[in-house]
């Protein structure tokens, strides 16, 4: 369906492919992966023809349709939710346009001479819109939203007046919706909660088309893809499979070119000692020269290229403590809507809760009335002895002084570390190279949150609250975040969507439901074996 043939591209000074090839079937569904910065999103816009490659072609067969979901989802406004789901549905929601534009020529008297041309045309547009299913669209587009976690409300209202993180689910819908030949989705799990990320897993997996889609969610991603294609050093490399299998084969492609390298470099070695040594004598002047003309044959094998990967390790946090936090007898309401009702809650040295609750359960209330941001309307919230708290939240951005680069913001908070030591720490959380010269105030969302994670992490609390710490983090940068909280020693509340994320850190969950409050010993891993939900309500 899509043939990408030989392209090369280059971006500013930088370098994304060369001669680079690679193809999109019918019916694959494929996860493309690479670091930050490797082109990814410019792959998708040479695709759909907003660029064009440097040299090569992006052939697309002829009449398929493509949907292509991306971060900049433009302006929104002036109408409800789900008539801009409708409206972006392709080929109907134009057809519903001109539909809606006879219907009212229809008893415009000022047209009466052109009524049968009118009438005719209608039957023909009205035979269309049935044969694209249009009377069944906002019933699908509510089935849609409703999947997003969108209320009816919210669905009916003004679209203009959601988050941009709600508007982005309006624009992903649009091309649910839509359904098209191909799917072009550059982080679809992004802003999206466990139970829109569990149903839009579903809806991936029972779609017919072809799917071309980035993620930094790797179970997610996991359960959707039949091929991975990488972008590595401005080739495109293919692996059949899922995201697990192509990890364990691409280190396996190292490891025996790692092999290879070594044998040819310890036989060079043994050829290079022999001419050195016989080089003089007259006696081996034919061997001589044989083995240096077989030397000047030999096509060289490269080592493979190391990724940077850069790990971060915890200072030791102070001791809190046994009783790290109490809520006694809590009660908590935002106008009529009441969150909490009496709510008992002990948590104790290195307890790791992940709190589990659908959309508006009340997962970021709790950690807020923890944390001190909110207040109960009854009952008493109490930090314990010796309790030092880092609290993450997407607000903590706020915080950042926007004139300040982020060497300069991470140094007039840790002023007496080391330049080599701060820059380690930058890296770690993504911000390599000139990264540390970019003023806070033009950072994306996502680099201000690693920005604040990075600094909370340097000089570490013993007590750990963290909402969504793992949104905008590419897979690299969250196992490495993984891999560093594994080995924390203190305490941590957390809220994630991320499966991973929840599977490998948490050894306690609290789930927020209706009917009260549930607790679970043991893990994320456990929760769903006993429950066989995957989120509160979501089979497994």
């Amino acid at each position: 369906m899509i043939r990408i043939e030989n392209i090369s591209k280059s971006n500013s000074h930088r370098i994304l492919y060369i001669e680079a090839s690679a193809a999109l079937n019918r019916g694959e569904k494929i996860g493309l992966v690479g670091p930050n910065g490797a082109g990814k999103t410019t792959l998708f816009r040479m695709i759909t023809s907003q660029e064009a490659p440097d040299e090569g072609q992006v052939a697309v067969e002829k009449n398929v349709t493509i949907g292509y979901f991306n971060q900049d989802v433009g302006e929104m406004s002036g109408v409800s939710a789900v008539t801009e789901v409708m409206n972006g549905a392709g080929p109907v929601s134009s057809v519903a346009a001109e539909l809606r534009e006879l219907e009212a020529a229809m008893v415009d008297p000022d047209r009466m001479d052109e009524m049968d041309q009118i009438i005719e045309r209608y039957g023909e547009v009205q035979a269309r819109y049935e044969e694209l299913d249009g009377y069944g669209l906002e019933s699908r587009a509510r089935e849609v939203l409703a999947g997003l976690s969108f209320s009816q409300e919210m669905m009916d209202g003004d679209v203009g007046k959601l988050s941009g993180g709600w508007k982005m689910r309006v624009a992903l819908a649009r091309i649910l919706l839509m359904r098209p030949d191909v799917m072009l989705l550059d982080e679809p799990s992004n802003h999206l909660d466990l139970e829109s990320l569990i149903w839009l897993e579903q809806f991936l997996k029972n779609y017919d088309g072809a799917l071309l889609m980035t993620s930094h969610d790797r179970e997610f991603m996991n359960r959707i893809v039949n091929k991975i294609i990488e972008i590595d050093a401005g080739s495109l490399n293919s692996y059949a499979g899922d995201y697990g299998f192509y990890e364990q084969q691409r280190a396996q492609n190292e490891k025996q070119q790692q092999a290879q390298f070594e044998r040819q470099q310890a036989m060079l070695a043994k050829e290079i000692k022999f001419i050195e040594r016989f080089k003089a004598r007259a006696s081996h002047a034919a061997q001589v020269q044989s083995r240096v003309k077989k030397l000047d044959k030999i096509e060289r094998v490269e080592p493979p290229r190391r990724r940077q990967s850069v790990a971060f390790e915890f200072q030791p946090a102070p001791r809190s403590g046994e009783d790290v936090a109490s809520l006694k007898g809590v009660h908590k309401a935002y106008g009529s809507r009441a969150i909490y009702h009496g709510l008992d809650f002990m948590i104790r040295r290195k307890e790791r809760w992940c709190i589990m609750g659908v959309n508006g359960a009340g997962k970021s209330t709790l950690l807020k009335l923890i944390a001190g941001s909110a207040e109960p309307d009854q009952g008493t919230v109490a930090i314990g002895a010796s309790v030092k708290m880092g609290y993450f939240a997407q607000h903590a951005m706020d915080l950042l002084d926007g004139e300040q680069t982020v060497f300069e913001w991470l140094e007039s908070e840790f002023p007496r570390a080391g330049q080599g030591t701060l820059r380690t720490l930058a890296g770690c959380f993504g911000f390599s190279g000139d990264d540390v010269e970019k003023k806070c105030r033009v950072l994306s969302g996502g680099e201000k949150a690693r920005l604040v994670m990075a600094a909370m992490l340097f000089d570490p609390p013993n007590f750990l609250v963290l909402d969504e710490p793992t949104n905008h983090l590419d897979l690299d940068t969250k196992e490495m975040l993984i891999k560093a909280l594994s080995e924390y020693e203190g305490t941590m509340l957390f809220v994630s969507h991320d499966r991973h994320f929840l599977s490998e850190l948490s050894n306690r969950v609290l789930e927020i439901s209706a009917d009260g409050v549930h607790r679970y010993d043991g893990g994320y891993r456990e929760y769903v074996e006993r429950t066989g939900y995957e989120a509160p309500g979501l089979a497994a």
